[in-house]
């Protein structure tokens, strides 16, 4: 009977490590993109890259572990949509940093542009409030911390779209080349995605703060 009592146990530890694992591992990735486009030097810059994209393997295994328990787990510590929602969005900011840095070097853009630096400082603080959030979830006690670091979320969400869009406006009004224009836009619209999966990761926390806290 204890060991039957045991499987209907929530598995909360093994959840929050792996989300808080997650979070953790977007910071150091989102820190290194700051780091990329301020790299004058292309070799560097594809150090700096590999660096990331082993960082980005790793939440893409933890986004694995994630719904591996989910499937073993019958009772879970909040809502498993919820649960899926939140590991997925995890998942996609990891995604679309990793693909920022590598189109720079892919595309031999030079990453010394206002634009680029102001959307890689905006995505950094976007996920220094989502991995704040996450740890708060552990035992949401201070839902007021949680409510703030959602509202930096979505302010800074709205920052980057004002930053996105004077950019592009910038970009059309330069005389750059065609090439390097239609480049340099793809880089712009993957780093406002990963501000806007910043959002959807807030958006989960702020659900599971209405249901449970």
């Amino acid at each position: 009977m204890a060991n039957i009592l045991k499987f209907f146990l929530p598995k909360d530890r093994v959840f929050y490590s792996l989300f808080e694992q997650a979070s953790q591992n977007l910071e150091s990735i989102a820190g290194k993109l700051v780091k990329c486009v301020h790299e004058a030097d292309f070799n560097k810059r594809a150090v700096i890259i590999k660096e990331m994209e082993d960082l980005e393997h790793q939440n893409d295994e933890l986004t694995h572990e994630i719904f591996v328990e989910l499937g073993k787990n019958f009772i879970t510590p909040f809502d498993r949509e919820d649960i899926h929602s939140l590991a997925t969005s995890l998942d996609d900011i990891a995604d679309h940093i990793y693909a920022t840095a590598k189109k720079i070097n892919f595309y031999k853009v030079d990453p010394n542009d206002q634009g680029i630096q102001k959307m890689a400082d905006a995505i950094h603080d976007a996920v220094l409030a989502v991995n704040s959030a996450v740890k708060e979830l552990r035992n949401l006690k201070n839902t007021q911390k949680i409510v703030e670091c959602v509202i930096k979320i979505n302010s800074i969400e709205n920052q980057a779209d004002d930053i996105f869009d004077l950019s592009i406006e910038k970009l059309f009004d330069s005389d750059i080349d065609a090439k390097d224009l239609i480049k340099k836009r793809e880089i712009y619209q993957i780093m406002e995605i990963a501000t806007d999966k910043c959002e959807d990761a807030g958006n989960v926390i702020e659900s599971i703060v209405v249901k449970y806290a």
